[in-house]
Formats: C-alpha cells, structure tokens, sequence
C-alpha cells in the first residue's frame, strides 16, 4: 500500500532561513509514526505545511500518490488532513457537539438537534470514551478538550491525524486514555503523526520514529530498533553522556527559608520544609498535590492563610508578588507563554520587564542603553540563541523561551528562586542547558526550590527530594538516596490521615 500522505523533498525558507530542508516523510495507513527533534528543528513548520497554513517553497506532497496543495487548513481538512495541538482549541461557550460540527460547511439552516447529538455520540464512542454531547465546552478538562477535537477530525473523515505534544499538560491516567484513542484510531485505519519530547512515550505508542534536525530528515527506523540514546545522538547531534549525571550538592547548610505549619484552604496544609542556600530542593508528586500551589503562597500571588515563613532569619508575611521579589523570591511560572513572557516583545523587554525602576531615570524616561547592556549580558550568559535581541520572543523555540524567562527573574539578584516546571515543553539538548543554568546558581549560593513531574529531571538534579500528595508532604529523601520507585510508591500509595 502506498502511503496515505507522502512529504517528498520539501524546502521552506523565511527570510533566508531554511527551517526545513530537502525533508521527507511517509505516513501509512494503520501506523503510529512518531516524530521527534529538538526545539527549532523544524518540526512546527512541517506541520504547518502539512495543513495548508505554509506553502512549500520545493518539493510536493503527495496525497494517495497524487500531488496535493492544501491553500489553507479548511482544504487540508476537507483532504483528511488534520491536527491537534498541547493547548486544545474549542469554543467554551458552545456544546460538545456543537464544537464537533463547527467545522462542517453546508450546514442546514434548521439544525436537528437530536440527529447532531446521536452522531455526535457515535463520533465519541469510536474514541472509546464517553462524553455527554450536550456538555458546555467550558466544563470540560484539557484531555476531555483534546477528545472533542479528535471527534471533530473523525466527523470531516480524517485519514491523517498530527498530534503535537498532546500529553504535555495531561496526568498520567489521561495520558493512558490518549494512548488508547490513538491506538484506536490506528486500528481503524488512521495514519496517526506523534510529535512529543517525551522519549518514553515514542517506545510505549509508536511503530515507526523518524528523527529530524536543522529541518533535515536523519533517519526513519521502526521503533523496535532504536534506543533513546540513539535517538538523543540522532537528535542533537553531539554527545549528551554525563549531561544528566547528578553532581555533588552545593549547599553550604545556612538555612534561607523555613516553613511550618503552612496551609491555605482548600488547597494544601501543614507543609514545612526548609531550603538552605546553595540547595537545590525538589517538590515531586501527582498532578494535582497542589505543589505549584504552595510555590504561589510563598511568591505570594496566592497567600498562605495559616504557618509560617522564616527567610534569613526573619519572619514575614507574604502578601503579594511584590513584596515577594522585595524580599529576593523569585517565581518561574510554569506557563511560559501566558504567565511568564510577553510574546509579542523583544527579548530585551520581556528580560527588564521585573526591574522597570532599574531602568527608569528622575523623569521616568527608561534608560535603552542600560536595558540593552544587560540583555546582552544574559544572552550570553544563558546562551540564548536568537537573530537579534529585537525579535518577538514568541518566536523563539520553547528552549529560548525558557532561558529568557529565567533571565527575567534572574536579573532581579533572587536569594530564593522557586521554578516551576522547568524544562516542560523543551528538547533535550535545551534541558541539559537549563539543568547546568539551575546548578550554576546553586553554586553561587542561590537556594532553588524545583517543582517537578519529571521524575528522572528530579533524580538529576535534587539535594533533597520533597513528595506531596494531597495537599500534604508525605515524604521526603536526600537526592543520592531517591528512587523512582521509592518516590512514586509515596506519590501513589502513601495514605493521608
């Protein structure tokens, strides 16, 4: 059988930049073919392509071995073609059905209710789940957003189905039921696409991988012969043993922050830990412990409500974010894009954005020449990799994103810097990067407080290793004595009083 979609050969350039290269790609029928890359590697711009939003500038693509040009993503669509995304893309205020039928053209101007909602239904069932159809959208979790979009696929005949990190916001339990989605469809017939940076994922779903770098392709291999070293090899480019080694702790054992007792209703209770400087303190656990929670009462964006908070020596009261960064506690959100950086502004902006008043003069006039002397200083300093520091942060790779928005914070000198999440959504070789970064400020004294679901990132990179479930610590190790089954056992299994 041939392929169902064939990418032969595609160039696409942007001001001079070839983001993808002579690129090659077979999907067939009944197959999971997953795809993988660094950030910057072209793969969003394959995708973009491969639904209609990009024009190839050489090559064609083939649908059923015919040539095919998708003008936009409707014709991708109406062609079989389709794609899903991390962040789903539904309307809140219309039903599920409704969100399933969006997209259909020729609608009747007397809509039969029931008729969309059984079809509907049917649509659901193929998934495997079940979903009221006369659900408002706005109710439902990202995964259940994720499932209506697969239906809303399956409703206009979707052959080719592109999954792009589909599990980076989900919890293991919604991961499994995404698992089975695609492999359901798989069994039906679908060519299913899997682009995801988590290498574990690749060898639990896929049957073929195909490994892409610099928008050129590098290999096609069945999953069955390759190994996640090859593959990082593949990836990168370069040589990552040792990258995620765990080194010795760097802690001086002064004391910086101490907790007792801290709570907030309905969120979390009796949490005391302490950070010293120098330390690097990671909070593990289930989606859903309410670690992030404890890291926004102490950035004071969500303030404890009981306990208390010792930092150098000092009790204090946190309010607010900033009396928080007045006291030298940074946050890194783990939400990049809408809590962290402006996206649509240079990276000289988004680094300043914290320390205005640093910047501001007797006249309130912002100083460009001070601005743009630090940001150079942390572009060099993080490695930032862009044309100019002028260019829209948005543009940037997630790797380049991270790294600006730890400039950010970096740049207001934090005694405490509470990361949440930190290379979530990020290649390889950009995590190598960010874990080095992280420990060279745990050498300089600054003590680092990691929120976490990766449990191999938390075993790299912790002095000391905090379990939460519930609401509530349940546990705790020193990093050389951490395990993944030691960890994950309290995270699952430990009971809350």
């Amino acid at each position: 059988m041939p392929p169902i979609l064939h990418m032969r050969d595609i160039g696409k350039s942007f001001g001079g930049t070839a983001a993808l290269s002579g690129f090659s790609l077979e999907l067939e029928a009944g197959r999971i073919h997953a795809l993988v890359g660094e950030n910057g590697a072209g793969k969003s711009t394959l995708i973009k392509t491969m639904t209609g939003i990009h024009q190839p500038d050489t090559g064609e693509m083939l649908l059923d071995g015919q040539p095919v040009t998708f003008p936009g993503t409707g014709a991708a669509q109406r062609a079989g073609v389709a794609a899903i995304y991390q962040e789903p893309m539904v309307f809140p205020d219309l039903s599920v059905a409704e969100n399933i039928f969006i997209s259909h053209q020729n609608r009747p101007a007397i809509i039969n209710w029931s008729r969309m909602h059984g079809e509907a239904a049917e649509m659901i069932a193929r998934l495997g789940v079940s979903l009221d159809p006369r659900r408002p959208a706005s109710e439902l979790t990202l995964a259940e957003q994720q499932t209506v979009e697969i239906a809303r696929a399956i409703s206009l005949n979707v052959r080719v189905l592109i999954m792009d990190e589909p599990s980076a916001s989900l919890s293991d339990h919604e991961v499994r039921r995404l698992f089975g989605i695609a492999r359901n469809l798989r069994d039906q017939g679908v060519a299913v696409l899997y682009i995801s940076h988590r290498l574990e994922e690749i060898f639990a779903l896929a049957d073929t991988v195909t490994v892409m770098r610099d928008g050129k392709h590098i290999s096609t291999r069945p999953v069955a012969e390759v190994t996640q070293a090859s593959m990082i090899a593949e990836m990168v480019g370069r040589d990552m043993a040792g990258r995620f080694a765990r080194e010795a702790s760097k802690a001086t054992g002064e004391t910086l922050l101490s907790v007792t007792g801290l709570a907030r209703t309905g969120a979390f209770r009796d949490v005391s830990f302490t950070v010293s400087r120098g330390e690097i303190v990671c909070f593990s656990g289930l989606v859903g412990a309410r670690r992030t929670d404890v890291g926004l009462a102490l950035f004071g964006v969500e303030p404890a409500d009981a306990g208390r908070i010792i930092l150098a020596g000092q009790e204090v009261s946190i309010t607010g974010p900033a009396q928080a960064q007045a006291l030298g506690i940074a946050y890194v959100s783990e939400d990049r894009r809408k809590l962290g950086l402006a996206l649509s502004e240079g990276i000289t902006p988004n680094i300043t954005l914290a320390m205005l008043p640093k910047y501001t003069g007797t006249l309130g006039w912002l100083d460009r020449l001070r601005e743009l002397t630090d940001a150079r200083a942390f572009r060099d300093r993080l490695n930032i990799k862009a044309a100019t520091l002028t260019v829209p942060v948005g543009t940037l790779s997630g790797g380049n994103q991270q790294k600006v928005m730890l400039a950010k914070w970096l740049n207001t000198k934090p005694r405490l810097l509470i990361v949440d999440e930190p290379t979530r959504g990020i290649d390889i070789g950009a995590k190598a990067e960010v874990h080095q970064i992280l420990r060279s400020l745990a050498a300089e004294g600054v003590a680092i407080m990691i929120i976490s679901s990766d449990l191999p990132e938390v075993l790299s990179l912790a002095d000391r290793v905090i379990v939460m479930r519930e609401g509530r610590i349940v546990g705790e190790f020193a990093g050389e004595d951490a395990t993944d089954e030691a960890v994950m056992a309290l995270a699952v299994a430990a009971k809350v009083a």
